[in-house]
C-alpha cells in the first residue's frame, strides 16, 4: 500500500466523542519539518533524481519528500534527504531515524515500524573563501 493512503487505512481512531483522522500529507508534512531541525540535514529532497540531480524542497513542500506506509503494525516511513558536506552519513541517519519517529510517535501517538532515509544528494556550504 504504497503513495496514497487514504486516512480511513490507519490513521483514524475513533473514540466516545467521536472520530479522528489525520491525513497521511499532514504525517508527512510532520516528518519532514521534524527531519529540518536535524544536524547534518540541509534540506528535503525531491523522490528521484532529475538528471541526475536531487530537486532540494523548501519548507512548504517538505511532504514531498515523505512517503509514508500504513502496514497492520504501524507506519513505514520513507525520507529523501540532502546531508551536509563533511558530516557522518551514517550518524546523521541515525539521529534522523530516531527524531523523527519519536515526533510522529509522541505527535500523532501512531505507532513508528520503520524510518528509512534515502540521501539523495550533498550540499557542500559555499562561504566563497578559497583553501
Amino acid at each position: 500500500m504504497k503513495g496514497k493512503v487514504r486516512a480511513s487505512d490507519a490513521l483514524s481512531r475513533t473514540a466516545t466523542l467521536g472520530r479522528i483522522e489525520v491525513s497521511p500529507r499532514v504525517v508527512a508534512s510532520i516528518v519532514g519539518h521534524a527531519a529540518n531541525e536535524c544536524y547534518g540535514i540541509v534540506g528535503m529532497a525531491a523522490r528521484g533524481l532529475r538528471d541526475g540531480i536531487a530537486e532540494r524542497l523548501n519548507r512548504e513542500n517538505v511532504h514531498r519528500g515523505v512517503e509514508i506506509q500504513v502496514t497492520p503494525d504501524g507506519l513505514v516511513i520513507e525520507l529523501y534527504v540532502i546531508v551536509e558536506y563533511g558530516t557522518r552519513i551514517s550518524e546523521v541517519a541515525h539521529n534522523l531515524m530516531s527524531a523523527v519517529s519519536y515526533s510522529v510517535e509522541k505527535t500523532l501517538g501512531l505507532p513508528v515500524v520503520a524510518v528509512n532515509v534515502n540521501v539523495q544528494g550533498i550540499h557542500a556550504e559555499n562561504d566563497g573563501a578559497r583553501h
